[in-house]
Order: structure tokens, then C-alpha cells, then sequence
């Protein structure tokens, strides 16, 4: 199977695009409307909206098997049977090798500083961390607040800022003997750009570091394989993927078993237990199933154009792939057709990839500035005519201070997803014309 920054490339050349009807009828807020219009919801990157499947096994847990966990009892077993389903199904959707390697937690942000103080104990003063400038700061600050705890040294990856993608060379340059953990996105959480994480993932497991990948933003957007990637760690957000808010964290199953957790003394010596500490948000993890049911459907229906990206899968670990490459070769037309528009603005500035060659190397968000016009006043203004959209840094602090834009109010922030439209991405761009004419 190919690694997942290549496997997109595979996908038919030819425009490929869900039914939206259908999509759109299993997300209930899409009907949601100001002052008579649909809103249209490109507000996707700070967290997208949740599918009805997910609503409803909410509501069924709290109703049906509202309990602790571990008890002689009827509630207390569906609870015990309904988390061990929910790390069963979040190892389909990441490919992972064992449901005990994977943890959820309050999101990833806890998840990174709970497991960066546990890789702590492991550190000498002098040992190095490399991250890099193009991330979210969650991965970015517990490294830098362990370093300062521990006596290492964080070095930081330069980006290219006029494609505001990664510097390949100056990381790699950066990756030495006394690098002991390479921490990294997978997608932009500012600009959409899509790292090469395998070769990243390699280059440190050839400098004996550990790698820890960030794919919050990636994941939305397109199949994960941690097996084929070969990371160490990886973390994303089911509320980025139309599911409830939580953290999941994949490790390894030998470093989650070896690692030495921080927990209270009864707890379970044993992964994934002995890192989720305290107890877990059950209605939540009911939630985040209902949203992998309704992904496994969508891949369901789309075997036939995508199964043979991923020989040796089957079942539902099969169907969520599937799924994320379908949703994939819809979000990239969509892509092309906000770009054009876009390009077609005068006084604007897209940072990062533009042209349709190089939507392979980006998921569906875009950052933007226009002269004339502050990127809070922007988003006001689309939002007064209901379309809801991002401005700021988005914690993206190191990107935005390289591009100066921080002190300029970082940027506007547009992102798509799967249930969104052409007609919605029409109406944005017809907006914009109206507040820049």
C-alpha cells in the first residue's frame, strides 16, 4: 500500500465528486439559517460539524449505558463493551497494529503534554528536539516548556514562506545524534500545506530520535497508515472529524508499555489505561463511533473506485480508508474551484500552494490577507451574511511572526470540507468581491 502523502496521487485524474445531498443530509446544523439564507460553514479547521450518527449515539449512551467502568452490572458492561469498541475502531481509522495503541484523552493538546513529560524522563540536559516553524503551537510549546524543564535544546525547522512549506533541507540539517525526538505536522493548521512525513519519520528513526506527528489538520482530509508511516507517536482531534470533542493519541505499543506514565497509584500498569487517567468522556467516545459508522459507510459505497489503494485491509478498517480517499477527491475539485476564485480577487495574497499541481501537497485551507482590509473586519463581514469563516493566527504564532502578519492581525482563514458545495464556495467568493469592490 502506498504511504499516505503518496496515495492521493493515485486517485483518478478525472473530477470526482460525492453526492452532497446525501452528505449533507447526515449533518443536522447544515440546515441551520440566518436571516433566510443557509449558513455555509467554512469555519471547518478550528472544528467541523458532527454527523447525526454521532448526536444520536450520544444520546443512546447516556439514555442506555450511562455508568463508571468495571462494574457487575448491566450499564457498567455496556460502558466496558462500548470503549473497547471505540479503541478497536480508532486502530481501523489509523491503520494501527493493536487497539491498545491507542489512547484518547480531553484533546490533543493534554494528550502531547501528558506523553512530552513522560518522554522527559528519558532526557539528558544537552539532548535535542527538533520541531518546526510551520506547526500549531501545541506542538511546538510542551516541547519547548520540556526542554527548559530537562536542560535540552529545542532546534525549530525553517519554512519557505513564499510557498509556506516546510525547508526539507535546513530540517534534515537539523536532525543529528543528539536528536532525541522529531515533533512535526502533517498538515498546516494556517496554510493547509501537507508535509512529507514519511521521510521525515525516517530521517529520524535513522538518527535513533522518536517522531511525533501532528495530525489534527490532516486528519479530516485523508487516509492515515501509522504502520505505513512508521511514527512513533501521532495525535489528532475527532471534533476535526466531524465527531465529539476529544484527543486520540496513537503510540507504539512497546513505548506505551515501557514509557512510565504519570497516574494515580491504582490505575492499570497497562496501555492504554495507564495513560488515560481519570475517567474517560464516555458519551463522547459513543459519539466518536457513531461518526467512524458513518464513515465506514461512506467508504462503503465507494469501494469500487478506491479498495485497491489498500490491499490487505478489509471490514471497517478498510471502509474508513476508503471513505477519507473518496472525500479526499471531492475536497481537492472543491479546492481548485475556491483557489481560482480566489486568484481572481484583486489586492489578495494567498499564503501558500496555489496552483492545481500542487493540490496533492495541501488539504482545503486557505490563508488569505487583502489590502485595505483587516482580517477581523473580513471575517465580520462574511459572517454578517452568514458565512462563517477564521481570522487570526489560529496558534500557528511561529508561521504568522515569519510572514508578519501577527501584528497585523494574522490572516483570514478558509477551510472546506467534504459536505461543503461549489455553490457555497461560489457565494463566498461573490461576497469577497462585494467587500474588496
Amino acid at each position: 500500500m502506498p504511504d499516505t502523502t503518496s496515495a492521493a496521487d493515485t486517485q483518478p485524474t478525472t473530477p470526482f465528486m460525492l453526492d452532497a445531498a446525501a452528505i449533507r443530509a447526515h449533518f443536522p446544523s447544515l440546515a441551520q439559517e440566518q436571516d433566510g439564507r443557509p449558513v455555509v460553514y467554512f469555519d471547518n479547521p478550528g472544528g467541523t460539524q458532527v454527523t447525526r450518527g454521532c448526536i444520536d449515539a450520544i444520546t443512546d449512551y447516556l439514555t442506555r449505558s450511562n455508568a463508571n467502568t468495571g462494574g457487575a452490572f448491566l450499564t457498567s458492561r455496556r460502558s466496558d463493551a462500548m470503549l473497547d469498541d471505540a479503541h478497536a475502531a480508532m486502530a481501523d481509522m489509523l491503520n494501527a497494529a493493536d487497539p491498545r495503541e491507542i489512547v484518547f484523552g480531553a484533546n490533543m493538546t493534554t494528550l502531547t503534554f501528558a506523553i512530552s513529560r513522560a518522554l522527559g524522563r528519558t532526557l539528558a540536559p544537552g539532548d535535542e528536539i527538533v520541531v518546526t516553524a510551520l506547526d500549531h503551537d501545541a506542538n511546538v510549546a510542551p516541547w519547548q516548556a520540556l526542554a527548559e524543564e530537562r536542560g535540552a535544546v529545542v532546534r525549530m525547522a525553517d519554512v519557505d514562506l513564499a510557498t509556506c512549506t516546510l525547508d526539507m533541507d535546513d530540517l534534515k540539517s537539523k536532525i543529528t545524534d543528539r536528536t532525541k525526538i522529531v515533533a512535526a505536522g502533517y498538515a498546516a493548521n494556517a496554510v493547509g500545506t501537507i508535509n512529507d512525513v514519511a521521510t521525515i519519520v525516517r530521517w529520524a528513526r535513522e538518527a535513533g530520535a522518536l517522531s511525533f506527528i501532528d495530525a489534527v489538520q490532516y486528519a479530516p482530509h485523508g487516509p492515515i497508515d501509522v504502520q505505513a508511516l512508521g511514527c512513533d507517536f501521532l495525535v489528532c482531534s475527532s471534533y476535526k472529524f466531524f465527531g465529539p470533542h476529544l484527543g486520540i493519541l496513537y503510540g507504539r505499543l512497546p513505548l506505551l508499555e515501557n514509557l512510565r506514565a504519570y497516574k494515580v497509584r491504582p490505575a492499570t500498569d497497562e496501555p492504554p489505561g495507564k495513560w488515560e487517567t481519570g475517567t474517560q468522556n464516555h458519551e463522547c467516545l459513543a459519539g466518536l463511533l457513531g461518526t467512524l459508522g458513518y464513515l465506514a459507510g461512506l467508504g462503503r459505497a465507494h469501494v469500487a473506485e478506491y479498495g485497491h489503494l489498500f490491499s490487505g485491509m478489509s471490514g471497517r478498517r478498510l471502509e474508513l480508508h476508503v471513505a477519507f480517499a473518496a472525500l479526499q477527491a471531492h475536497e481537492r475539485d472543491l479546492t481548485r474551484r475556491l483557489l481560482a476564485g480566489l486568484r481572481a480577487l484583486p489586492s489578495i495574497h494567498i499564503h501558500g500552494l496555489t496552483s492545481d499541481v500542487d493540490l496533492p501537497r495541501r488539504v482545503p485551507t486557505v490563508a488569505v490577507t487583502i489590502d485595505g482590509h483587516t482580517p477581523r473586519e473580513l471575517a465580520e463581514s462574511l459572517g454578517e451574511r452568514g458565512i462563517f469563516t477564521w481570522d487570526g493566527n489560529y496558534y500557528a504564532l511561529n508561521l504568522m511572526e515569519q510572514l508578519g502578519l501577527e501584528e497585523r492581525g494574522g490572516a483570514l482563514r478558509i477551510g472546506l470540507a467534504h459536505y461543503n458545495t461549489g455553490d457555497e464556495v461560489d457565494r463566498l467568493i461573490a461576497a469577497l468581491h462585494e467587500l474588496v469592490r
